[in-house]
């Protein structure tokens, strides 16, 4: 009765029996894997955001495929300033940009606009998981392509022009990476474009952390580059700290005759399902307004929480943390005595701390772990003292 493509695992792994055991038994959890910032104690402009959803004009319906002009012009103007991976290239055109409910159907829109049933994308390992549904629900392969770790995070391009095949689409770029908290490098973004432009591919890039940098200037976008067919997206989720609202959005831009066409067959994509709410598109303007104070909190929050883990692991001797350059996850080496996903459900047993195992992430071998770094504070901090003294006593 049920289709292939949804024939998928429903059964907990032993990781999510685990956690589900240790709360039903009222375990105490210090959750170190924190990734909802309405949950990690900010503070909200409440009236500022419920104001801007109480805009009268919400009560009528008029329906643009794109999304609200208005809308579409403070996403273009989020942009303004910015620095791009190609400097010629022009400002975001407002008509370029599609607005969507969250940036996993932008996801679903771009994959059906390029893809074939079986046809592939090249993503990042390690990435986010979230990935193989998408790409499930599709009807397409992802084909991994490796980031190395050495003296910092890298993209193994030798790794991915092997993995090309004929049927390769896209290649996938998280941006910064979820957990790595790894940039795109110029040089390596013009080898992509390079690599895209000569086989009539495209570049997807997920800039959801796009505005949560370790270095002192903004980072360097995807959405202003002309050298290869360009698919950017982001949202409110991360960077309004807004989750709830749903609103996403999709930048095309590249070569002019290949960017008019995508954004024309995605306007039809995206007029078919209409998803996007009348209130959250005309508070837009609004919530990308409020976005600087909030993510000068989570600036903060991750600063304060860094140097507590740095400060712990240099008492530890046996864990080490991964540079990273943004975002608001890291990833911690650790030795590898057994699986990733046995030491963190023996740290959440004997620790009641909760960490993600590496291999959720698509790590190539055993001996990581991932946790947020917008926990609050004091959980943060007794989390941290009591993973590095269980992994001390091994």
């Amino acid at each position: 009765m049920f289709t292939s493509r949804t024939n998928w695992q429903l059964h907990p792994n032993p990781y999510t029996q685990a956690l589900e055991e240790h709360r039903r038994s009222g375990g105490e959890i210090l959750d170190l894997t924190a990734s909802n910032p309405t949950e990690c104690g900010f503070d909200y402009p409440q009236e500022e955001i419920l104001s801007a959803l109480a805009d009268p004009r919400s009560l009528a319906y008029h329906p643009e495929s794109k999304g609200l002009a208005e809308a579409r012009r403070a996403v273009a103007g989020y942009y303004e300033g910015r620095a791009g991976f190609s400097p010629s290239a022009a400002p975001v055109d407002p008509d370029h940009v599609l607005l969507a409910s969250g940036t996993s159907e932008a996801y679903s829109h771009v994959f059906r606009l390029l893809c074939e049933p079986g046809d592939e994308i090249l993503v990042p390992a390690p990435s986010y998981p979230l990935f193989e549904f998408l790409a499930d629900l599709a009807d397409i392969r992802l084909v991994p392509y490796p980031l190395l770790y050495d003296h910092g995070w890298q993209i193994d391009l030798v790794s991915l022009r092997a993995a090309l095949t004929p049927r390769s689409r896209a290649v996938m770029v998280v941006h910064p990476n979820n957990p790595t908290g790894s940039f795109v490098k110029p040089g390596e973004a013009a080898e992509l474009a390079g690599i895209c432009a000569a086989r009539d591919m495209a570049i997807v890039a997920d800039e959801v952390f796009l505005d949560y940098t370790n270095a002192p200037h903004p980072a360097q976008t995807f959405a202003l580059h002309d050298a290869a067919l360009t698919f950017t997206l982001s949202g409110l989720s991360k960077i309004s700290l807004l989750p709830q609202m749903k609103l996403a959005w999709t930048v095309v831009s590249g070569p002019h005759s290949l960017a008019k066409t995508a954004v024309e067959r995605l306007e039809i994509i995206a007029d078919t399902y209409l998803s996007p709410g009348t209130p959250v598109q005309l508070a837009l303007p609004k919530f990308l307004a409020l976005r600087h104070g909030l993510q000068s909190q989570v600036r903060r929050r991750i600063s304060e929480n860094l140097s507590v883990l740095d400060a712990a692991l240099a008492e530890s001797g046996v864990v080490t943390r991964l540079d990273f350059e943004g975002g608001w996850y890291t990833v911690l080496r650790v030795p590898v005595t057994r699986t990733d996903e046995a030491l963190a459900i023996d740290l959440l047993q004997r620790c009641s701390v909760l960490v993600h195992p590496g291999h959720f992430f698509n790590f190539p071998r055993d001996g990581f772990l991932v946790i947020s770094l917008i926990t609050l504070e004091s959980e943060f901090q007794e989390g941290v003292r009591r993973l590095r003294d269980c992994l001390a006593a091994g």
